[in-house]
C-alpha cells in the first residue's frame, strides 16, 4: 500500500494544535492564579474578623455563668488574640500572639497564672491579626476615654469590630479579676463584681491587648463604652480587666494593617 503526502498532516495542522494547547495551558494557569489569589484574598479577610461567643448581657444581667466555648476548640491559634472571663467568673482570660493566659485570685489575695487553653468562658471575643502596624498616639492621649475617642475618631467610617494593642510602660493600670463567691446569685453587674481582686500597678510595664466595636456594647463592650481591654505585665505575672489606666509619655498604638490600609485608601 502505498501512502500518499497529502495523507500526513502538514504544518498548519501542526502549528494549529500547538496554539490550541498552548492557550489552554495558559488558561489552565491563568484560572489556576486567580483561584489562588481569590482564595488567599478570604483566608486573608477571615483571619481578620472578629468572632464572639456569648454576650456579657447574658452573664450581666440573666447569671448565665457557664462557658459557651472552650478555648482549645478554636481550630486557628496563629496569631490568635482574644479577651473575656473564666466561666463562673473564677478569673480572667488573654490570649495573646496564640498563647493563652488565665488569671485568678489566690486566697492571700495574690494573683495566680497559669498559661493554658484548658478553660471555657462565658463569652469571649477573639481573632486572628498576622500583621500589624504602629499607629502614632498623640500625647494628650491619656485615659481609656482619651484612647476610646482617638480610635473612633481614627477608624472613621470602619464600621467593623477590631482588635488593637498597646505596649510600652503605662503610669497607672488599675484593673480587676473576677473572683465571684461560690453560690452568688447574678442579676446584675453589682452582684457579677462581688469578690473581685482589686489591682493597681505604677510604671506598669507590658502589653494591653483590646477590642473595639460602636455595635457590640453589653456583647463584650459595657453599655456606656466601645472597648474592653486587658493589661498583661511583660513577665506575665499579672493580668487582668483594666478599669482604669493612665498611658505613659512613651506608650505604642497599633492596629490590624487590614484597618489602617483601609483608612489610608479610603481618605
Amino acid at each position: 500500500m502505498t501512502l500518499k503526502a497529502e495523507s500526513f498532516p502538514g504544518k498548519e495542522h501542526w502549528k494549529n494544535n500547538a496554539s490550541k494547547k498552548l492557550d489552554l495551558i495558559m488558561k489552565n494557569y491563568f484560572y489556576t492564579i486567580l483561584l489562588f489569589v481569590i482564595g488567599f484574598t478570604f483566608l486573608h479577610a477571615q483571619n481578620h474578623q472578629v468572632k464572639v461567643s456569648g454576650a456579657m448581657k447574658n452573664v450581666m444581667q440573666e447569671g448565665k455563668l457557664y462557658g459557651t466555648i472552650f478555648l482549645d476548640t478554636i481550630p486557628n491559634k496563629a496569631n490568635l488574640y482574644g479577651l473575656g472571663p473564666k466561666e463562673y467568673l473564677k478569673g480572667e482570660l488573654l490570649v495573646i500572639n496564640g498563647k493563652s493566659y488565665l488569671s485568678s485570685v489566690n486566697p492571700d489575695g495574690s494573683i495566680k497564672m497559669e498559661e493554658t487553653f484548658q478553660v471555657k468562658a462565658p463569652f469571649f471575643v477573639y481573632s486572628n491579626v498576622a500583621e500589624w502596624e504602629e499607629v502614632a498616639l498623640p500625647e494628650e492621649v491619656k485615659t481609656m476615654k482619651d484612647l476610646e475617642s482617638f480610635i473612633d475618631h481614627y477608624r472613621k467610617n470602619f464600621d467593623d469590630p477590631f482588635t488593637f494593642k498597646l505596649k510600652g510602660i503605662f503610669d497607672t493600670v488599675d484593673f480587676h479579676i473576677q473572683n465571684l463567691p461560690e453560690g452568688t446569685l447574678v442579676k446584675s453587674r453589682h452582684d457579677a463584681h462581688k469578690g473581685q481582686g482589686k489591682y493597681v500597678e505604677n510604671n506598669a510595664q507590658g502589653e494591653i491587648i483590646g477590642y473595639f466595636s460602636t455595635k457590640h456594647q453589653q456583647i463584650f463592650t459595657h453599655h456606656d463604652s466601645y472597648i474592653h481591654i486587658h493589661f498583661i505585665a511583660d513577665n506575665k505575672t499579672k493580668m487582668g480587666h483594666i478599669d482604669r489606666l493612665v498611658l505613659g509619655n512613651k506608650n505604642k498604638l497599633f492596629l490590624p494593617k487590614e484597618l489602617v490600609d483601609y483608612i489610608r485608601n479610603n481618605q
